[in-house]
């Protein structure tokens, strides 16, 4: 695997321009949740999973370091 979840993460993140409490308010999360995901002390739930690759517009394997 090339990189982290959690690197895919904030690196789209930052791309995009938006803040950790930002994303957290557009996924309906914590600002916590966030860090831990970018951090890799914890990992989405597929539901999650699903609504940040909707909401990148990328694919899951994407954030999953495998495109």
């Amino acid at each position: 695997m090339k990189d982290s979840f959690g690197a895919i993460l904030k690196d789209l993140r930052i791309e995009r321009g938006f803040s950790q409490t930002r994303l957290a308010s557009e996924l309906c999360v914590s600002k916590a949740i966030i860090s831990m995901w970018e951090n890799g002390k914890r990992e989405p739930t597929l539901f999650y999973l699903i609504k940040i690759a909707d909401f990148f517009n990328v694919s899951i394997d994407y954030l999953a370091g495998r495109a």
